[in-house]
């Protein structure tokens, strides 16, 4: 068995639950959500006495074990990251393989980070409130109160009542997806009794619920295939979401089974969330959440897409064990996510998203140089270490990265996707560590290989990926360029015209662009934030002027904007511009909360000027997420009252 998850208090190496019952009503006046989970727990060893629950912020109002209360529950002191764990003693004495049921009332609190309950104000609609739920990593237990360990999976069920319509990362039992509305019931004023179904286990970071006015738009699913596919949206969003995904999700999800195996989940639906939502996607089974972001107007970020399914598989289906191995969910999701970029677009597009990949993490291994811990792909935690205060692209591209080193080194894709194969259908439905993947590895090529092979992986320094820090990937990586070039030889254009005193004479038009689609844009624009020199204002007024990338609805563009321009000697012109776009506040108003952008904005506005940087975020703070609210104000030396404390 592996070594305990450092970020628990649960006893799940003693006891572990195998199925949750939840009873709850979603109660939007007050915020919370109240009702029951019932835990369905079997012992792992002999002599289990007790089961510890993780829990943070909940009021426990009564404890049940086998239909009979028990008044000998305990509530543990609370930790700061961990919460408070709670401790059921237990009437009889367990042996390995029994069990037994218990039954916890409770309430969730306004403290919690899991739930975000917005006011109608914050919606697009601005007509009925909102509720979502961000569990991962370690957030499941300000929901309920759980094991709360990627290395516990488990089923469950869920009856909830509300007002407003409600989704969980589940199939729905009823009233139907297709059907009308809150069951053709008045919407924001009759109670609706939802009820869900997990039937495949799942760790407990990937219990969702989201409730809203909400309405769904199903996608046409290729001939053969047993899943559904569709779109959930307030209503003023869906026939821009509908556009955005309802052409690429289905294909995609398809060519995914063909590398990676059934899907299992039955239902891959989409929720556009609002914009305080703090990921780009959050690949939660059933339903993926996803950042009103990319609703692009272009489909040219449905790519986001590709990667939330591909964790049905790497994550969801193979899951690491705890946070220290955090790469073998996110790592191998991007590996495969390229992959599929080149079997679904061409070897070029693999290239081209790697390049992106690589430009952001040497910008999150730069911005962990005093944290070097951080750079590891394998974070040793100590006991209670918030696994956020670690998040970054590192697990997302230097675990590609890694992968991709291996899958050539091994001889290519023809060598390593049957392998792939292999690994998913030997722990699919399991959580490992590194060391079990390591191990599985060896033992396929063993079996199935060579002794060259062998030797190929003998010749990996595995240290240096897996436990060295460092600002640079063991390995200098080499990609397909085709489609970078032409992005950066436009760079390079404008880079040689820096000495150009007089704009009129460059020979820039607003037609350089039309070429390039928007990942080529943003290669063009990280390679001109590359060099050592910015610049000068006059090149960057008239560089807005002909592109327009400071109007620009693409996020991905507008945030490699500000990015260039807020490190140059026209910050201050665009600061403020950068202000107002960051918390939604320019028309725009979707960026607001994906810390993906508003966390590098506000960085580099703060640079340019604090004073407006605080005041916009003191202003704007409540309207993003808490995870975003705390790292946010980490970032600019604030705590969460608003009084800067630091730097």
């Amino acid at each position: 068995m592996h070594e305990a998850d450092p970020t628990s208090q649960s006893n799940y190496l003693q006891i572990a639950t195998k199925h949750i019952a939840f009873d709850w009503t979603v109660d939007f006046d007050n915020k919370v959500i109240t009702g029951t989970a019932t835990h369905d727990l079997i012992a792992r060893i002999d002599e289990v006495s007790e089961v510890i629950f993780d829990t943070s912020y909940l009021h426990i109002e009564g404890v049940k074990v086998d239909g009979d209360a028990i008044q000998d529950f305990r509530l543990g002191p609370k930790h700061e990251v961990m919460g408070s764990a709670l401790s059921v003693p237990l009437p009889r004495t367990l042996s390995a393989g029994s069990s037994i049921l218990v039954e916890i009332t409770y309430r969730t609190t306004a403290n919690g980070t899991a739930l975000q309950f917005l006011d109608k104000e914050q919606t697009q609609g601005k007509t009925f409130p909102f509720l979502f739920s961000q569990c991962q990593p370690i957030y499941a237990r300000d929901l309920a109160p759980v094991q709360d360990t990627p290395s516990v999976k488990l089923t469950y069920s869920a009856s909830v009542r509300s007002v407003l319509p409600v989704l969980l990362s589940a199939r729905r039992i009823s009233p139907p997806s297709d059907g009308p509305a809150h069951d053709g019931k008045t919407i924001g004023k009759d109670e609706v009794v939802y009820k869900y179904d997990q039937p495949t286990p799942i760790p407990s970071y990937l219990l969702a619920i989201a409730a809203g006015n909400l309405q769904y738009k199903p996608f046409q699913v290729p001939d053969g295939k047993q899943w559904k596919s569709g779109v959930w949206s307030e209503p003023e969003l869906m026939d821009r979401s509908f556009w955005e995904f309802s052409q690429d999700t289905s294909r995609f999800l398809a060519a995914a089974e063909n590398l990676a195996g059934p899907y299992r989940f039955g239902v891959y639906d989409l929720l556009v969330l609002p914009p305080s939502f703090p990921y780009g996607g959050m690949e939660n089974p059933c339903l993926t959440f996803v950042t009103p972001t990319l609703l692009a107007g272009d489909r040219s970020l449905t790519g986001v897409v590709i990667h939330e399914l591909t964790h049905s598989w790497f994550g969801n289906g193979v899951t690491h064990a705890h946070a220290s191995h955090f790469w073998l969910n996110e790592g191998w999701t991007t590996y495969v996510e390229r992959v599929l970029l080149q079997i679904i677009h061409s070897p070029a597009h693999r290239g081209l998203s790697s390049v992106i990949g690589y430009n952001a993490l040497l910008d999150s291994l730069a911005f962990f140089k005093d944290k070097p811990k951080y750079q590891k792909l394998v974070i040793d935690f100590d006991y209670g270490e918030n696994p956020d205060s670690a998040y970054s692209r590192v697990p997302y591209d230097k675990g590609a990265n890694f992968l991709l080193h291996i899958e050539r080194t091994l001889g290519g894709l023809e060598v390593f996707l049957p392998y792939v194969k292999d690994y998913i259908a030997t722990y699919m439905g399991h959580s490992i560590t590194t060391e079990t993947w390591k191990n599985h590895l060896y033992a396929y090529f063993q079996k199935n290989g060579s002794d060259e092979q062998i030797k190929a992986l003998n010749s990996i320094n595995w240290d240096a990926w897996l436990h060295q820090s460092g600002l640079h990937l063991p390995v200098e990586m080499e990609y397909d360029l085709t489609l970078a070039n032409p992005a950066n030889a436009l760079a390079d254009r404008w880079y040689e015209s820096r000495h150009t005193m007089d704009i009129s004479k460059l020979d820039f038009e607003s037609s350089d662009l039309d070429s390039l689609d928007a990942n080529q844009r943003a290669v063009f624009l990280e390679r001109l934030e590359s060099y050592n020199e910015s610049l000068p204002a006059r090149h960057l007024f008239h560089f807005d002027e002909l592109y327009g990338f400071s109007k620009t609805l693409s996020t991905e563009i507008r945030f490699r904007f500000y990015t260039l321009v807020l490190k140059s000697q026209a910050a201050m012109h665009f600061v403020q511009g950068a202000a107002n776009w960051v918390v939604g506040a320019d028309d725009t108003g979707v960026v607001k909360g994906r810390m993906k952008f508003c966390r590098p904005v506000f960085r580099a506005m703060f640079k340019v000027n604090p004073d407006l940087t605080i005041s916009t975020f003191r202003q704007a703070r409540t309207q993003f997420h808490p995870i975003a609210q705390s790292l946010i104000a980490q970032d600019l030396g604030l705590d969460l009252t608003g009084l800067r404390v630091s730097g």
